[in-house]
């Protein structure tokens, strides 16, 4: 039911419904949870059905929710709509609940949490609240003065993740809620998990801030994550708080497990003004995380241009590499911020880029980064670099070159700015024309051929006899003739071993079905003869058109028994059989011996050579004798 549901939901999303959760996409993953619950259960003007398609369609337009989402669909007592409610639900919503908004009419309580990757959601009514925890909820300083005058609380009672109520109304940001609280309890010098000033800074409410510090809350406690509240208030960029902590004795350089200190977050959350003030107060320019990333690194990766642009101007060095050896350059051009790459060619050093194993080509044709691997061509980055060992082995195609990683992509475009640098089409152990030629890509092969790829390139881990780009086109004619008018050798698919004698059988594989060129259990030595290939029963029904073709390219040739055989199965190819047999015509002769005496090279660039132009089309096939060319 619910995979229809969202199926339907699906279908009925709108463009406006998109550009809505677009002009979302910069909350929170827990604003996100709170809108889209919002948007299922509050609004009472639309009906059950609406609300589920609601739900599901928020659903989908947000990646950040899909995660809670999907896992444990089900349907709602009440509204139908499809969250992990039922026994999902937690019995009732008490302090260990952080994350909760109310309805529109104020009259219903919504929490949610997240266990085990489910979305636990719970509803209750205003009535049903813990009165102490809808007063610290709601900002309700009288009832919360009230609630404590009667003693009905305790308010030295964490919950289980070691929160006080003064913990709450900071976090909530109740100013009033917390100068009463401050007031009737001793917690300024709180020793819990986590400090006031944490939460608060999410919420970044300077009074608070203001008045936690006065009443001697710590501005160096860390949680035990080794979070300061210097880390949150710069990760929300509110540089009036970054300035009271740091004024109250917060320190620079203090670091989370992660070895992130509060420049290091600046720069990760784009948070520019702070960061200016950060280093006025001393802060590192290039500081390092635990895995030697710096802050230059982490801007680069994340696409904060202005931040770049500061740290350089601060003289953040570009050539401190991470744990990987990868530079800002690197993940830069990985990530497709080409600006950026703009900013780092100047001063990057090229041996240090050479030293890391792998060129920001590569990531920028890996990624189809295709206005990156453009600037990256114009500051003149070698086009023919390779991958390390290291970094090849990485791949299971052992690739080593950026033109490689394009021509997988099919991205004929990124494929044509690297030939046209430059790059060399044969460096790789398996040559780029043997991948295009298996994806039936007939403009990625043309190109290819154009600027010289080998015709008649081998698989190095499963040798033919024969060019092993006709092993992926049997099926595929035009490109077949494509690839023999411009030197792919068909004599060699007549040269059998085994000529006229009889050929061992075709071994089969443990499930029963014959091998084609993978022969794994054949000794490294074993070349596969290119009538194993056309004997299997997917290409058998080709043959005669296979044969009839390589014809063409070939003068007087004896065929093996096998290939006789499979022509004799099919009487429509006797005459396949029997021009086989027949000498060939002087013409034919002629053109063979003109185009083996031009060469391979040449042969690419026919249409170029100064010969007449009947001549041009006899040797490239167009015509089988000078009288069918007018």
């Amino acid at each position: 039911m619910c995979k229809m549901a969202a199926a339907m939901a699906s279908s009925m999303t709108t463009k406006d419904d998109l550009e809505d959760f677009s002009a979302n996409a910069h909350l929170s993953e827990e604003q996100l949870l709170q809108l889209a619950c919002e948007r299922s259960l509050a609004d009472t003007n639309v009906t059950p059905r609406q609300n589920r398609q609601c739900l599901l369609t928020f659903a989908q337009a947000c990646p950040k929710i899909q995660f809670c989402l999907r896992h444990c669909l089900q349907i709602h007592k009440n509204c139908c709509c499809c969250l992990p409610f039922s026994e999902n639900m937690c019995a009732k919503i008490d302090r260990n609940v952080h994350n909760h908004f109310f309805s529109k009419d104020q009259e219903k309580v919504i929490a949610w949490t997240k266990h085990n990757g489910h979305l636990r959601v719970t509803e209750e009514t205003v009535n049903d609240l813990d009165p102490f925890l809808l007063a610290i909820w709601r900002g309700d300083a009288k009832a919360l003065r009230d609630i404590i005058h009667f003693k009905s609380k305790d308010l030295d009672e964490p919950n289980k993740d070691g929160w006080l109520p003064l913990h709450e109304s900071a976090y909530h940001g109740h100013v009033e809620c917390l100068k009463i609280l401050l007031k009737d309890t001793p917690h300024a010098g709180c020793e819990s998990q986590t400090c006031f000033l944490l939460g608060d800074a999410t919420k970044a409410n300077e009074e608070i801030v203001e008045l936690l510090l006065r009443f001697g809350a710590s501005p160096r406690k860390a949680c035990v994550q080794g979070v300061t509240p210097l880390h949150e208030a710069v990760r929300n960029n509110k540089l009036e708080i970054c300035k009271m902590l740091i004024n109250a004795g917060a320190k620079l350089w203090s670091r989370n497990v992660y070895g992130i200190d509060s420049m290091f977050t600046a720069a990760q959350c784009s948070a520019v003004d702070v960061l200016n003030y950060l280093i006025y107060k001393g802060g590192n320019v290039n500081t390092q995380a635990n895995d030697d990333a710096t802050a230059l690194f982490e801007a680069s990766k994340n696409g904060h241009a202005e931040v770049v642009e500061m740290l350089l101007s601060k003289q953040a060095d570009v050539n401190k590499a991470n744990k990987t050896g990868l530079l800002p350059i690197h993940v830069a051009a990985k990530n497709g911020h080409d600006s950026i790459v703009a900013m780092l060619i100047p001063r990057t050093n090229t041996v240090k880029v050479r030293r890391s194993g792998i060129s920001p080509l590569h990531f920028a044709a890996e990624r189809n980064r295709d206005d990156v691997l453009e600037t990256l061509i114009e500051a003149r980055y070698d086009v023919n670099a390779k991958l390390s060992d290291d970094w090849s082995k990485m791949y299971e195609d052992r690739r080593s070159t950026a033109l490689y990683s394009a021509v997988v992509n099919r991205n004929t475009e990124a494929a044509a700015m690297l030939l046209e640098a430059g790059a060399d089409p044969n460096l790789d152990i398996f040559n780029p024309l043997l991948v295009a030629v298996r994806k039936a890509s007939m403009e990625m092969v043309t190109l290819l051929v154009k600027h010289g790829a080998n015709v008649n390139a081998l698989l190095p881990t499963h040798p033919t006899s024969f060019p092993a780009v006709l092993v992926f086109c049997m099926k595929y004619m035009v490109m077949m003739r494509y690839l023999l008018d411009n030197g792919c050798d068909a004599l060699s698919c007549f040269n059998c071993q085994y000529g006229c004698n009889s050929h061992p059988p075709i071994k089969l594989r443990r499930n029963g079905q014959e091998t084609m060129y993978f022969l794994n259990d054949e000794p490294s030595g074993y070349c596969v003869e290119f009538c194993e290939i056309i004997s299997t029963p997917s290409v058998s029904s080709w043959v005669g058109p296979i044969i009839d073709t390589l014809l063409d390219y070939v003068g007087h040739v004896k065929l093996c028994s096998r290939i006789t055989e499979l022509l004799d199965s099919n009487k429509d190819w006797a005459h396949i059989k029997e021009r086989s047999v027949l000498p060939s015509t002087l013409m034919h002769l002629c053109r063979l011996k003109i185009r083996q005496r031009l060469g391979i090279h040449r042969l690419w660039q026919i249409s170029a050579l100064p010969l007449p132009g009947r001549l041009l089309k006899f040797l490239s096939y167009e015509g089988e004798s000078f009288e069918d060319i007018l």
